[in-house]
C-alpha cells in the first residue's frame, strides 16, 4: 500500500522535473486562458485526490491497528502480565468481546472521518464500473421508492461503495443489530422499508449521536420535534436515544410528510430541513418534482436523497466491493421489563453480573444510568440469558446499595419523590469495594475477564490460596 503511494508520487515528481525531458524539444505553443484554467483545475483535482488517498490509507492503517493496540494496552497495564485473567500468550474470544461490543463500534464509527472531506457539489468521482451496470444494479434492488440515476446520484454511489470502506464496514456491523428493529417499525406503519437507510445518513447508526445544532439520537430529532412526536426528554431520560421509540417517531414523521407532499423524495428531504424549507423550494421552482427543486433546497439538504440512494446501493452490493461487516457482539434475544421503581444500572450489573456497557447499549435513553421508575413506568431491556435471574433476584437488586445510589431525593411537586443526583454518592463511594456473587459455572478467570482485572489480584483481594470458589460466594472484584 505504501509502496504504491511512493510510486505514484515519484511519477508525479518525474513528470514535473526539469531533468525529465529526455524527449526532443517541441515548439512552445501559447495556450488560451481557458485551456490554462482547465489544466490548472485538473491538476488541483488530481493533487486533492492524491492527498485524500493518503489520508484514507493512514486512517485504514490506524483503524486496523486499533484493536491490536487495545489488546496490547490491556495486557501491559497488568503488572503480572495476566491482562484480564489471561496468560501472556493467549487472547481468547471472550477477551475480545468487550472490544467488539456495540459500544466500541459506536465509538469507532463516530471517530471515523471517511467520506466527510468532500464538497459533493463540486467533486467528480470516477469508477471502473460502467454506468449501465450501475443502472442495472439499481433496478435489481426493486425499491418501492423511486431510485433515480444521474451524475449526482452516481457520485454518492461511488462515495459509499468505494471511498469509505472502513466506515461502511462499521455501519454494516451495526446494521445487523439495528436494521431489524427499523424494518419491523416501518412495516407496522405500512411504510417502505427503504426508509430505514435515512438513519445511516443521519447518524451512521449511533444512538448517542448529537449534532452541533442539538439534534440527538440515530434519527437526529431536534428537541421540539421530538416532543411533538411524543418522545420524553427530561433530566434522566432522552427517548431520542431509544432505538425503538425514536424509530417509531421517525416513521410517524415520514408518514405525515408523505401525506403533505405525496412524494417520498420530498418527504425525506423535509425530514432533514423541515417542510417549510421544502415548500419554499417548491414555490421558487414552480414544481413538485425533486430534481426541479434541487437547486432551491438548502445546501446540506440537496444531497440527502442522493446520499440515501448511495447508502442503499453500498449496503446491497457490499460483496461486489469487498465491504465486510465489522464483527460486533450483540445479544441475539432481548427481554423487556416494565420498571415501577427507581433502578440503577449498577444494581443490575453488580448483583447478577451483566456488564455495565451491555446494559447501556440496550438502554441508551437512560443516559445517567438511572431508570426513574418511581416517576412513571419505564421500559428496561436486558439480554435474554439474564432474564430469569433478574426476575428471581428483583428484591435483592432493588435493595442493593439503594441508599448509596439514591441518596439525593427531592419531591417532584406532585407528592412523589424523584432522584436528584448520584454524583455526590459516587464521590463518597470512592475507594469502596465492588462485589460479585459467584454463579454456577463461574471460575476466577471468567470473573477476572468480566471486571478487567487479573486472577492474581482477585486471589489477593479475597485472601484465596487456591483457584477454587463456590456458588453464592461474594468476591471483591475491584474498587470504585
Amino acid at each position: 500500500m505504501t509502496r504504491t503511494l511512493l510510486i505514484l508520487l515519484a511519477g508525479l515528481l518525474a513528470a514535473f522535473s526539469p531533468e525529465a525531458g529526455a524527449a526532443p524539444l517541441t515548439p512552445i505553443t501559447r495556450k488560451s486562458r481557458k485551456q490554462l484554467e482547465r489544466e490548472n483545475a485538473q491538476l488541483r483535482q488530481r493533487i486533492e485526490m492524491l492527498q485524500q488517498e493518503i489520508t484514507w490509507y493512514k486512517e485504514d492503517i490506524n483503524e486496523k491497528d486499533s484493536l491490536r493496540n487495545e489488546l496490547i494496552n490491556l495486557y501491559e497495564e497488568n503488572e503480572n502480565k495476566e491482562g484480564a485473567g489471561m496468560d501472556a500468550v493467549t487472547y481468547t474470544d471472550e477477551v475480545t468481546d468487550s472490544l467488539l461490543s456495540v459500544w466500541y463500534l459506536h465509538r469507532q464509527t463516530r471517530e471515523n472521518r471517511q467520506g466527510s472531506g468532500y464538497d459533493m457539489d463540486s467533486v467528480h468521482f470516477t469508477t471502473s464500473v460502467p454506468d449501465q451496470v450501475l443502472i442495472e444494479r439499481l433496478e435489481k434492488m426493486n425499491s418501492f421508492i423511486k431510485l433515480p440515476y444521474n451524475e449526482t446520484v452516481k457520485n454518492y454511489m461511488i462515495l459509499y461503495s468505494e471511498k469509505m470502506p472502513t466506515k461502511m464496514g462499521q455501519i454494516l456491523g451495526l446494521a445487523q443489530f439495528y436494521m431489524p428493529i427499523f424494518e419491523e417499525t416501518f412495516r407496522n406503519y405500512g411504510l417502505p422499508l427503504e426508509l430505514k437507510y435515512v438513519s445511516i445518513i443521519e447518524s451512521a447508526l449511533n444512538p448517542r449521536a448529537v449534532s452541533r445544532a442539538g439534534a440527538t439520537g440515530m434519527w437526529q430529532f431536534m428537541y421540539s420535534t421530538a416532543r411533538n412526536y411524543g418522545l420524553k426528554i427530561d433530566s434522566y431520560v432522552d427517548e431520542r436515544m431509544d432505538p425503538y421509540l425514536s424509530a417509531d417517531a421517525a416513521a410517524r414523521y415520514l408518514r405525515d410528510a408523505y401525506q403533505i407532499f405525496g412524494d417520498w423524495s420530498l418527504a425525506i428531504s423535509s425530514y432533514n430541513c423541515g417542510s417549510g424549507n421544502v415548500n419554499k423550494a417548491i414555490k421558487r421552482a414552480g414544481s413538485r418534482e425533486f430534481w426541479a427543486i434541487y437547486e432551491f433546497l438548502p445546501r446540506e439538504t440537496r444531497g440527502y436523497v442522493p446520499a440515501m440512494v448511495g447508502a442503499m446501493y453500498a449496503m446491497n452490493y457490499a460483496k461486489e466491493y469487498g465491504l465486510e461487516a465489522t464483527p460486533v457482539q450483540a445479544p441475539a434475544h432481548i427481554d423487556t421489563f416494565l420498571i415501577h421503581k427507581n433502578l440503577h444500572f449498577r444494581q443490575i450489573s453488580e448483583v447478577i453480573g451483566i456488564p455495565l456497557d451491555d446494559i447501556r447499549d440496550l438502554n441508551p435513553q437512560f443516559y445517567k444510568d438511572i431508570v426513574p421508575g418511581s416517576e412513571s413506568e419505564q421500559v428496561l431491556r436486558l439480554p435474554f440469558n439474564y432474564s430469569a435471574e433478574f426476575i428471581d433476584m428483583q428484591d435483592s437488586i432493588y435493595r442493593y446499595k439503594s441508599e448509596e445510589l439514591f441518596s439525593g431525593q427531592v419531591d417532584d411537586g406532585r407528592g412523589r419523590e424523584q432522584v436528584r443526583s448520584t454524583q455526590s454518592s459516587n464521590r463518597s463511594g470512592s475507594g469502596q469495594w465492588i462485589y460479585y456473587t459467584v454463579r454456577r459455572g463461574d471460575n476466577l478467570g471468567k470473573i477476572a475477564r468480566k471486571y478487567h482485572t487479573s486472577v492474581a489480584k482477585l486471589k489477593k483481594n479475597n485472601g484465596l490460596r487456591s483457584d477454587r470458589i463456590r456458588e453464592g460466594q461474594r468476591l471483591k472484584v475491584g474498587q470504585r
